[in-house]
């Protein structure tokens, strides 16, 4: 039986998907508080837990209707601390713009709008990586303006994206996807006519296509506390990704491994930023020059957030003893394996290739090192359970459908 504790803050959410479930899980197995959330859709792992109090609102995303709810909680609560996370770009980007009218009570561990806002353009980010040496795929920073006849300095397959992904996803069309593998000139022209044509209307980044499947990729989770210092640094290595349109790219199955060079150059970039609160890096290994190249920064924890806990660094401690209990933390870097997935075991051990990463992956497992964060004993209630158990058995049918 899961059994809640009364202490001086409550922590507040903003989304609905397994980023949200994971941070709700982290307070919960830290403090044993139950988390209030607020999120657009009733559904998801965060929808009918026991951890969580869920409300749904599809206009929470909006600035009136997110200042009026938190705003509103934190009147409620006002002998209460309020720690606001928000667990999407979008959500971020309020609170972050919205800092300076949320009620005294509420604790908004984030950057300021305009450094957030530069920061989610990817072709800023690009410019720091040159200053702090760390390398980033071959790139070019489209303008509709360029027109279609502009050069390319690399070949096909390419990689295209939006630079500006909250912007992106307000302009839905039939073929949107996260991302496009792009094959050749002619592919190229017409996805970016159509995502044009939609009403995009910032810049688009086209790549090299880094070589190498779903297991040459890393995801680098970084805590920086109030005074711009970096506190936690979590490298993964990812083993397998989602296929499916709209969540390619997501990750599936993560191993944390230790990299203290690769992990102290992105510090060295962040303090100089004097960034605060998470910071969460996309990144690949480039076996033609054996580099590790940077793909963006999420201005937030990632939504696999739970790999980065699972392996013993809990990301509502860092928050919490910082901005409630007012307690000095030293630098920590992950460096023990742990295994975090959301799919089958079996779908990760067909899925996964190489003889070194099964062989981490099916160690694990045995040694009991592993987790998946939307399970927890006693937080599977029958409709959640039903809900959660479809998700997890879906995978079954999408990895055969999509992955190639």
């Amino acid at each position: 039986m899961l059994s809640f504790t009364e202490r001086e803050f409550i922590p507040v959410l903003l989304g609905g998907d397994i980023n949200t479930y994971s941070v709700a899980r982290a307070f919960y197995e830290q403090y044993g508080v139950k988390t209030y959330t607020f999120g657009k859709y009733p559904g998801g792992p965060s929808f009918n837990s026991r951890i969580i109090n869920y409300t749904a609102n599809p206009k929470i995303d909006t600035d009136e209707v997110f200042l009026q709810t938190v705003n509103g909680f934190a009147k409620e609560h006002a002998d209460k601390k309020i720690v606001l996370v928000g667990c999407g770009d979008s959500y971020v980007a309020l609170i972050s713009k919205h800092k300076a009218e949320l009620a005294e009570n509420i604790v908004a561990p984030y950057i300021d709008y305009e450094l957030m806002n530069s920061l989610q353009m990817k072709e800023t980010f690009y410019k720091l990586c040159d200053k702090h040496g760390i390398d980033y795929p071959g790139t070019v920073i489209y303008d509709a303006s360029m027109g279609l006849d502009f050069p390319m300095e690399f070949d096909y397959p390419c990689i295209l994206k939006p630079s500006n992904g909250i912007r992106y996803w307000e302009c839905p069309f039939p073929t949107q996807n996260k991302v496009y593998t792009i094959h050749d000139r002619a592919e190229l022209e017409r996805v970016i006519k159509d995502i044009y044509g939609a009403g995009y209307d910032d810049k688009l980044i086209i790549q090299d296509r880094i070589p190498g499947n779903d297991e040459f990729m890393r995801v680098l989770t970084a805590y920086s506390d109030r005074n711009g210092k970096v506190k936690m640094m979590c490298l993964g290595h990812v083993l397998l990704e989602e296929h499916t349109p709209h969540g390619l790219g997501n990750h599936a199955v993560i191993i944390t491994e230790p990299n203290e060079e690769l992990m102290l150059r992105v510090k060295n970039l962040l303090e100089d930023l004097h960034y605060v609160g998470y910071s969460n890096f996309d990144i690949k290994y480039d076996s033609r020059d054996g580099k590790f190249k940077f793909f963006e920064i999420n201005t937030r924890q990632g939504r696999s957030n739970f790999y980065v806990t699972g392996s013993g660094f809990n990301v509502a401690k860092y928050i919490v003893e910082e901005y409630i209990y007012g307690r000095e933390s030293e630098l920590e870097l992950a460096r023990d394996e742990h295994l975090w997935l959301v799919v089958p075991k079996a779908v990760a051990l067909h899925y996964v290739k190489q003889p070194e990463n099964k062989a981490k992956l099916k160690r694990l497992l045995r040694e009991g090192k592993w987790v998946n964060p939307v399970f927890l004993k006693g937080d599977l209630a029958p409709k959640r359970r039903y809900a959660m158990t479809r998700t997890y058995l879906s995978h079954f049918v999408k990895y055969p459908k999509y992955y190639h």
